[in-house]
């Protein structure tokens, strides 16, 4: 017996909806650039931060719904996510590290 077909039409607007919400506060911080949000934290500002931690929210949420993970195996989902914020934080580190020692060999050279 087959299947009634199921629409995700609703599903895929509120998706939409959320998407867009955290874009247009990434946006908005973008423009606005709070100055209380350009005190240093942990390796940089922490609107970095709330860039970062944004951005990957977003990556997460697409994978989730749009390659349908929520329906997949438990450790397989695991294996998926957990390689990615691994990767992804991995890269971050890196470029603060690196970053802060270009900084600091170059600040004498050239006036930022």
């Amino acid at each position: 017996m087959a299947q009634a077909h199921v629409s995700n039409t609703k599903r895929i607007w509120i998706v939409f909806g959320i998407l867009s919400v955290i874009t247009l506060v990434e946006v908005y911080l973008g423009i606005i650039k709070p100055d209380a949000l350009h005190l240093s934290g942990p390796g940089t500002s922490w609107l970095n931060w709330i860039f970062i931690i944004l951005t990957l929210g977003k990556a997460y949420g697409i994978a989730w719904v749009f390659m349908h993970l929520e329906g997949e195996n438990k450790w397989f989902r695991r294996a998926i996510v957990w390689s990615g914020v691994f990767l992804v934080s991995y890269l971050v580190t890196l470029l603060l590290i690196e970053g802060g020692y270009i900084s600091d060999i170059l600040s004498p050279l050239v006036r930022w």
